[in-house]
């Protein structure tokens, strides 16, 4: 395994057990969309994440040892950095640090491919994630208007974050 990507033997979690990282395939997209569509209120489509397969975007699926799907994240990698397009979590599985072993597996996969950043977007109203993206190490360095879907056919803005590589 290449310097700086996760060991999939040294992935263990108190409750979980053993746990794994997984490239996404075309066959995992309806557990994923499945995921998406619990998580968020505008989820991405299926076809966005068959483009993403489909450009060749880092994408991996984490796994317990029963091969349960239990989140998942997209990377685009560009010049020397990697953008964060989407990072899930299970509902059911959230709030017990897989997020962050999301985020570890993401940042080691972009160093690894000798990113120098990361960028990603978080919606203004998701303050959670902000915050979790804070204590990570990434920085506001923007924002974007009328960025995501919102509510009754309006728009919500971006924090536009980036993590030094």
């Amino acid at each position: 395994m290449s310097a700086g990507v996760l060991p999939l033997s040294a992935l263990s979690h108190p409750q979980l057990g053993h746990l794994q990282f997984v490239p996404m395939g075309a066959g995992d997209l309806d557990a994923v969309v499945q995921i998406e569509d619990a998580v968020y209120s505008h989820p991405w489509s299926r076809g966005n994440f068959q483009d993403s397969l489909y450009s060749g975007y880092q994408a991996q699926t984490l796994r317990d040892a029963s091969g349960l799907l239990l989140g998942y994240f997209l990377v685009m990698l560009a010049v020397d950095e990697a953008h964060l397009l989407n990072i899930s979590v299970a509902a059911a599985y959230q709030h017990q640090g897989l997020g962050r072993m999301l985020l570890d597996q993401a940042t080691a996969v972009a160093r690894q491919q000798q990113m120098r950043t990361m960028l990603l977007e978080v919606r203004e109203s998701n303050t959670h994630a902000a915050k979790v993206y804070r204590r990570y190490g990434f920085t506001e360095i923007g924002r974007r208007k009328n960025y995501y879907p919102a509510a009754n056919q309006t728009r919500e803005g971006a924090i536009v974050m980036s993590l030094p590589l």
